[in-house]
């Protein structure tokens, strides 16, 4: 043991601290993925801290994952909002996020969740998915969704949903999901878009009625509940997150840290954590990661310029 001390440092030595750039402030579900992988991954590479840079959309601390040292010792947080959604949204981008990134793994996926205010579900007598379709078909522009604001996820989920449908409902973006989701539950609004961890603790208390959910399966969260594809074929949208490192990480440092962190999305208790966050734990390799942003950054442009969101 007295030579393994001795030893040449190598990339990801245990004696040098890594650090994982959470581009949201503390206390969130991405966080809170953030710090639980941390946890299980210090016997594999070592000490492992948390950095939240807040900010922009997402946009400060990604760029500050892009603009890092490609050691292996600083990764950090990709999301549908960083990777997919904000180079459509945003005109001037401080990052490219084809380019500027090397992909490790997905880390998981939320369902999101079509809910309706469960007194208006009742007394306009929507039941279903199709039920809400019919009435809003019948009923031009008397229907109102709620959304965390213009861009968000929950506003291109309901776009593509009036697209596909082929109805007519008024967005009300807010400031922030909380906001949307009191303003559904107070009965301004009718319905929305959120992600399962958010909204289950009101579908359970019977405040909310869940219509669909917007994987392209049920979700195992949900099973009772169908998803929308099973109306509206092809429909699909939920809310994911993954790591990354800088563009220009060694591929066999990329290939360590794939290794210990799906390692660690898998062990059982990672696993009983995501079900308390209605997250779905999704171990990938760094080419499958790499092709599903590629895929998914493709797909918002169409959706984000159909809505014609744009936040500057």
């Amino acid at each position: 043991m007295a030579g393994a001390a001795l030893s040449p440092t190598p990339v990801l030595a245990q004696a040098k601290v890594m650090r994982i750039i959470v581009p949201y402030a503390a206390g969130g579900p991405i966080d809170a993925t953030a710090r639980l992988m941390a946890e299980r991954v210090k016997d594999s590479l070592g000490t492992v801290i948390i950095e939240n840079k807040p900010g922009g959309g997402g946009n400060i601390g990604v760029d500050a994952i892009a603009k890092a040292q490609p050691d292996g010792l600083t990764v950090g947080i990709s999301a549908v909002a960083t990777h997919a959604i904000n180079p459509w949204l945003y005109s001037k981008m401080p990052y490219n996020a084809s380019t500027d990134f090397a992909p490790i793994t997905q880390m998981v996926r939320v369902p999101n969740v079509l809910v309706m205010n469960a007194d208006t579900a009742r007394r306009l007598n929507i039941n279903t998915l199709a039920d809400l379709i019919k009435y809003a078909k019948a009923n031009p522009a008397k229907l109102n969704y709620a959304s965390g604001g213009n861009g968000s996820a929950g506003h291109l989920a309901g776009e593509m949903f009036k697209a596909r449908a082929g109805i007519f409902a008024l967005h009300i973006p807010y400031n922030g999901g909380n906001p949307a989701q009191l303003a559904l539950l107070s009965g301004q609004v009718d319905y929305n878009f959120d992600n399962l961890a958010t909204a289950s603790a009101n579908i359970k208390a019977g405040k909310l009625k869940a219509l669909a959910v917007t994987t392209a399966q049920r979700s195992a969260m949900l099973p009772d509940v169908p998803a929308v594809a099973e109306t509206l074929k092809g429909f699909e949208i939920d809310t994911w997150w993954g790591l990354v490192a800088p563009a220009g990480t060694p591929k066999d440092v990329v290939a360590k840290l794939n290794h210990a962190f799906v390692a660690a999305l898998n062990s059982p208790e990672a696993k009983t954590r995501f079900a308390t966050l209605m997250a779905e734990p999704v171990g990938s390799t760094p080419e499958q990661f790499g092709a599903f942003m590629k895929s998914e950054l493709a797909k918002y442009e169409k959706v984000v310029k159909a809505s014609g969101a744009k936040v500057d």
